[in-house]
């Protein structure tokens, strides 16, 4: 049986395959594709998580796609609207009918003669291969199948129901019932306010405290430009006003961390008043953007805090008893709902073990290259945002970069591109230079970055976006090779 032959493979149908698929239509529009999704619908993250109030921690001015304005009232949008947006453009531009759902990919491999990647994936319980001259990796960073959840002592013996919020029951019903959540994430941060809304009380349980931010739901100036402007341009205004202010925020995190994290912690105390006790529940032991800032949208965690239907303790946990919690501070929480924001687990190349030539490839004995490919791995991609801005930011750069290294490659007649580390001098750094605990368990697992340019992770939209749509794609890192033979030209010409 012949296998099915595309010339892209996306892996994933979230916000990142789908504007995967976009960029691929309006760039490459010759070049054929296809979506395989493992899961039975569109929207990746966004479809997974139902737990309670599930939003956005980034404005959907950025965290939309660059192609398509986001037109809401609600800058800090909720999961189903958001999920509704990345829908709305698969079905608008035809990307839904080149998306395979219950596609699990499992696995890939490069043959350098062939100048094909052979991907190997389960469909119904059934194996199903495709060969592709590209492999673009578009489905995330964590694993779908299970979130994290530390080894608590005494989880037998609790008489409540205990949830994962990558796993949220649909009927869990928490009315007047109390609450703890452990963790003090986005995802906690999220849960307790919304939460507190038919809970008797809420209580968020933290081992130490994260640095929150908070800002309305709605941007007041972005609504009233859109009222004034053509969409597009609205939106690319309200787009860039946001970049900049980010940029301009963390590069003064950076650089002047004592002051930004006062601030910071002054707009807590503003919100709780003088009386409360901050310096215990809201001064964390990092710097701000060591870790993710949690945003606060409305001050509605302040708010549930301040009306008393929410509390926070900082405390940790000792066992679990029949009631509730027991901590190592001999204080007990009574708890009917315990819901362990504890975080997520990573996931190297979406779970795909590749081999190159027969030869196995180890994510972590390989370099990034601008953030999106990987030394001696060829023609294969991975879509991956920023820990410090918006997610689609980057994954809009990335897709405008395999455009690119797809055209060239038709251009010059060559077959394969593939980064190459020729420079000594370049030494090994983290992926990802972060102090989260879901980083830290995995990271080393991941590829490395480089010291500097092309590998190096710049985490910077506007070095980026030159380095990505105007810099040269024949770099000197690059290797173009492999090109088209008489044989393989007449193979394609009786394909055809």
């Amino acid at each position: 049986m012949a296998l099915e032959h595309f010339d892209v493979v996306i892996v994933g149908a979230g916000l990142s395959g789908v504007g995967a698929g976009h960029h691929l239509q309006a760039n490459c529009p010759d070049r054929s594709y296809v979506i395989l999704e493992g899961r039975d619908a569109i929207g990746g993250t966004w479809d997974l998580f139902r737990y309670p109030g599930i939003r956005s921690d980034s404005d959907m001015y950025t965290l939309g796609y660059a192609f398509k304005p986001w037109t809401k009232a609600k800058a800090i949008a909720d999961g189903p609207s958001i999920l509704s947006y990345v829908r709305e453009t698969a079905v608008e531009e035809g990307i839904d009918r080149h998306i395979r759902f219950g596609h699990q990919v499992k696995s890939a491999a490069w043959s350098t003669e062939d100048a094909l990647w052979t991907v190997e994936a389960v469909s119904g319980g059934k194996p199903v291969s495709f060969t592709c001259a590209f492999l673009f990796l578009c489905g995330g960073y964590y694993d779908y199948e299970a979130g994290y959840t530390p080894d608590f002592a005494g989880t037998d013996a609790f008489e409540g129901q205990i949830v994962h919020p990558q796993k949220w029951p649909e009927d869990l019903d928490y009315a007047g019932k109390n609450v703890v959540v452990i963790g003090s994430g986005a995802t906690a941060v999220t849960l307790v306010p919304e939460m507190a809304k038919t809970a008797a009380h809420v209580t968020m349980l933290q081992r130490s405290p994260t640095y929150m931010a908070s800002r309305p739901a709605e941007d007041a100036f972005a609504n009233k430009l859109r009222e004034i402007l053509p969409a597009k341009l609205a939106y690319s205004i309200i787009r860039w006003r946001n970049v900049l202010f980010g940029m301009y925020f963390f590069n003064v995190a950076r650089k002047k961390p004592e002051a930004v994290k006062q601030r910071l912690i002054g707009m807590v105390r503003d919100q709780l008043g003088p009386d409360y006790d901050v310096e215990t529940h809201f001064t964390p032991r990092y710097n701000p953007w060591d870790q993710r800032l949690c945003l606060v949208p409305d001050n509605d965690m302040f708010a549930a805090i301040k009306d008393g239907s929410a509390s926070v303790v900082t405390d940790q946990i000792e066992t679990f008893t029949g009631k509730g919690l027991k901590l190592t501070s001999g204080a007990e929480l009574p708890a009917d709902v315990v819901v362990t924001a504890t975080g997520l687990n990573l996931q190297v190349w979406n779970g795909l073990s590749l081999t190159v030539d027969g030869r196995k490839v180890e994510p972590a004995k390989t370099l990034s290259y601008k953030g999106m490919m990987y030394s001696d791995v060829p023609n294969m991609a991975s879509s991956f945002g920023y820990t410090n801005a918006s997610w689609t930011l980057k994954c809009d750069l990335t897709c405008e970069y395999v455009c690119r290294i797809l055209n060239h490659l038709k251009k010059t007649g060559l077959r394969q591109a593939t980064p190459r580390n020729t420079d000594h001098s370049v030494t090994e750094e983290p992926w990802l230079d972060f102090s989260s605990g879901y980083v830290q368990r995995s990271i080393g697992a991941f590829p490395k970055q480089g010291s500097k340019a092309p590998w190096k992770l710049d985490q910077n939209y506007a070095l980026d976006l030159m380095n990505l749509r105007f810099a040269k794609v024949e770099d000197g890192v690059m290797a173009f090779t492999n090109p088209k033979t008489a044989a393989t030209k007449a193979a394609a010409k009786e394909a055809a």
